[in-house]
């Protein structure tokens, strides 16, 4: 029987001061962001040795959420779009954020794992669907479970804003809620203007990430029709074994060389087959001086690198690991003032968004989370006791995440075609000892 939930209320909270009104200019790291909202959610266990019965009070979380957006002002306003439908400027008009109040005729067990799913989205997360809703900038979602735990159900505007500017603000929110004095709230740096293409723009690197071969509006391979998902579960101690033999290989290169090898196996390639991987990387600090602390827009570089299948699977993680590395190496200053001029001289390709990709059957997107702070959203009643994305857009993907609780392990939301699913998981923690080393 699937969960039910029950919306009790809605509410439109406002800034509770005056702020500035205004049209927000949106980068082209903005305007080529996905046009959709990012789903989040935040699972909440009660204290059981100390019950609170005000757990979760939606009057804190109300006067906390219109104390966090007169600091946090835009998020109030409106997405605007331009006559081609893509997104130009913010209206900073103060109409606020959607705080919904829900009630699960269920327990947090009986919900299920909370993977990714399209439940999980429907029943956790406020829908945008409804046209008055699709600009509002930021929605959430309380729901209260029949065992006393709580989800926090968040979507927020990608083209406002990326994971790193939406954790700042629901970690804000927090803080605010905890009675942090809202002075000593790290401020958010709204202008956009350091991503500013020039004139005329000077497109000097390769772009081979954003162009017409590797773009579409919708991935190849696999709909949200064709996902399963699961949550993989990497322990401290197995994480060890897949790096043993190595020196100073970063969990995000284990990981993520792991399981695009595992993709290539279940998928049988032949071997001389090219197979892309996808990846994400923040341009905060690589750009020449550094975006300012707080900078609240969207500086996430999508970036990938390509290997014949033979390389991947008979050299260990030497190939893999070393082709990442070296496309890393490009994303400095210079190449990100080209994508963002190269973006200004595509300003009118309508089919062009970033995170939309034209994915071959051995390629796979891995997006890290590790840096991030996903746990720090303590309301006052405790940290969240798992943090994920509500769903996926389509198969072939995953986010890496430190584990909850500090274990020192990882998890990974990922999400593949059901057919292949079971034989994944098997040779997924079967391989999980590095059989070469690095250094040999």
């Amino acid at each position: 029987m699937e969960p039910k939930v029950e919306i009790i209320e809605t509410h439109i909270v406002p800034p509770n001061k005056e702020t500035p009104k205004h049209k927000l200019w949106l980068s082209n790291l903005d305007k080529f962001a996905p046009r959709d909202h990012a789903p989040t959610i935040y699972i909440y266990k009660p204290n059981s040795d100390n019950p609170d019965s005000n757990f979760f009070s939606v009057e804190t979380l109300k006067n906390s959420l219109s104390k966090a957006l007169v600091i946090f002002y835009p998020f109030a306003g409106r997405l605007v779009l331009n006559k081609d439908g893509r997104p130009e400027e913010v209206d900073c008009n103060a109409e606020g954020a959607l705080l919904s109040v829900a009630q699960a005729h269920c327990t947090l067990d009986s919900f299920g794992d909370f993977r990714p799913s399209s439940t999980v989205r429907e029943l956790l997360v406020p829908s945008v669907n409804e046209p008055d809703r699709s600009p509002i900038l930021m929605l959430f979602q309380v729901t209260f479970f029949k065992c006393g735990g709580v989800c926090l159900g968040c979507t927020m505007q990608h083209n406002v804003m990326d994971g790193v500017g939406a954790l700042h603000f629901i970690n804000s929110w927090s803080e605010i809620a905890r009675c942090v004095a809202e002075e000593n709230v790290v401020k958010p740096f709204l202008d956009r203007s350091a991503l500013k293409a020039r004139t005329p723009p000077s497109v000097v690197c390769e772009h081979e990430d954003y162009t017409s071969d590797l773009y579409c509006k919708r991935p190849s391979l696999g709909g949200l029709e064709k996902c399963e998902t699961a949550i993989l579960k990497i322990t401290k101690e197995q994480l060890s074994a897949l790096k043993v033999g190595t020196k100073g290989l970063s969990t995000f290169k284990a990981v993520s060389v792991h399981l695009w090898r595992t993709v290539c196996k279940v998928r049988g390639l032949s071997k001389g087959e090219d197979v892309r991987l996808y990846m994400a990387a923040d341009a905060r600090d690589r750009l020449e001086p550094p975006l300012p602390k707080g900078y609240s827009g969207n500086a996430i570089l999508s970036f990938s690198t390509s290997l014949p299948v033979e390389d991947l699977l008979s050299n260990s993680f030497r190939a893999g690991v070393a082709k990442i590395e070296e496309s890393m190496l490009r994303l400095n200053d210079e190449y990100i003032r080209s994508l963002v001029d190269f973006l200004e001289v595509n300003k009118d390709n309508k089919d062009m968004v970033l995170g939309s990709r034209a994915m071959g059957p051995g390629d796979f997107l891995c997006i890290s989370w590790l840096a991030l702070p996903i746990y720090d959203a303590d309301f006052g009643w405790g940290k969240p006791c798992f943090m994920c994305r509500a769903s996926m857009r389509f198969a072939s993907q995953s986010y890496v995440m430190r584990s909850p609780g500090n274990t020192g392990g990882v998890h990974i939301a990922f999400c593949f075609e059901p057919e292949n699913m079971a034989r994944f998981k098997e040779i997924f923690y079967k391989d999980l000892v590095v059989e070469e080393s690095l250094d040999s």
